[in-house]
């Protein structure tokens, strides 16, 4: 009774194919008993041979509309939540115009490994993964639970020499990014991918920035958390040992004065509406604790969820035993009529 139930029509050929050839079998089935009823008394052909024979038009129709049953099989799987924390560590970075939470008077990269921290806690479950970002982007922490590990990252981070700074590219970890959450997405389909990334969203290189869009196909959310200020401050010369600060401050080609950099918060909100993010700015009072990165926190917890997967299994053999028999039985008989007529 559960196989009847479970009993559909998968035809192997596709339903254009399958059902058009089995429609063609239909009307030649159709055909053989018309025909053998008119001509009944200018043939040999008894009713058993017309019924025969229409059978085995019958069957191969069905065996073209492919009878299957469909099993159903229940998996418990595993939602885990995997989080890309990816940090610009430009020179501009080291202005001390930041706040966050109870802090203010900061530098940018200060504020941002404080909110690392914070992103450590909210989400307990998760993987991490960490990229910082300046002239180029370097993946330095492959994803991994360990949050001790993404921690020790975070308080290590320093700004890049001012000796090897060609101008801030916000792009400059989206080839990365894009090559790592595809990579990602294919080896853990059902977990849910996020995306932090903080920036004083300053883009001073000579190239135009290049959209974040290709990114929101790989990402379940995606934040823009900005750093500094709307008034800025000047950029101090970072040294080649440690990214530590050296005397003087980076000055601007054009005026020959100490540059002013400044927090950038339209670019920063346009990067996440190319994802489909959130834009939430880092500022004293405020952390990534409240806001839409907590609500995420809350939504992307590790869940085991249950899923069905329908199996389709061809029944075709009953039919092929049934057809094949008629075929013996047919060629039995015309083998035994041929010897009679000889």
């Amino acid at each position: 009774m559960n196989i009847l139930k479970s009993l559909t029509f998968e035809p192997a050929l596709g339903w254009m194919a399958g059902g058009l050839l089995a429609g063609l079998l239909l009307l030649l089935a159709t055909a053989l008993v018309i025909h053998g009823l008119r001509k009944r008394e200018d043939t040999d052909a008894d009713r058993w041979a017309l019924a025969r024979r229409t059978a085995m038009v019958l069957i191969l129709a069905l065996m073209v509309l492919t009878p299957s049953t469909i099993s159903k099989t229940t998996n418990k799987a595993v939602n885990a939540t995997d989080v890309f924390i990816a940090v610009d560590v430009t020179g501009s970075m080291a202005v001390k115009d930041a706040g966050y939470g109870d802090h203010e008077g900061m530098s940018r990269l200060e504020a941002a490994r404080a909110a690392v921290h914070d992103l450590t806690s909210i989400y307990p479950d998760a993987s991490f993964s960490a990229i910082s970002f300046g002239a180029s982007a370097s993946v330095d922490l492959p994803l991994t639970p360990d949050v001790r590990a993404v921690d020790n990252w975070a308080r290590g981070l320093t700004t890049e020499p001012t000796s090897r700074s060609s101008g801030s590219s916000l792009d400059a970890p989206l080839n990365r990014l894009s090559l790592i959450l595809k990579q990602t997405k294919d080896r853990h389909p059902d977990d849910r991918i996020l995306l932090y990334l903080i920036s004083d969203g300053e883009q001073t290189g000579p190239d135009e920035r290049r959209s974040f869009s290709v990114l929101r196909e790989g990402l379940d959310e995606a934040f823009i958390l900005g750093t500094g200020s709307a008034k800025g401050g000047m950029v101090p010369l970072s040294s080649d040992v440690g990214g530590s600060d050296a005397n003087g401050w980076v000055t601007d080609p054009r005026t020959g004065q100490p540059g002013i950099s400044a927090m950038d918060a339209k670019t920063l909100k346009a990067m996440a509406d190319e994802m489909s993010g959130h834009y939430q700015a880092l500022a004293k009072g405020a952390t990534v604790r409240e806001g839409a990165t907590a609500a995420a926190s809350k939504r992307y917890r590790m869940t085991t969820v249950d899923q069905v997967r329908l199996h389709v299994t061809p029944l075709v053999w009953p039919l092929a035993l049934v057809e094949l028999l008629l075929i013996l039985t047919e060629a039995g008989l015309w083998i035994r009529t041929s010897r009679r007529l000889l």
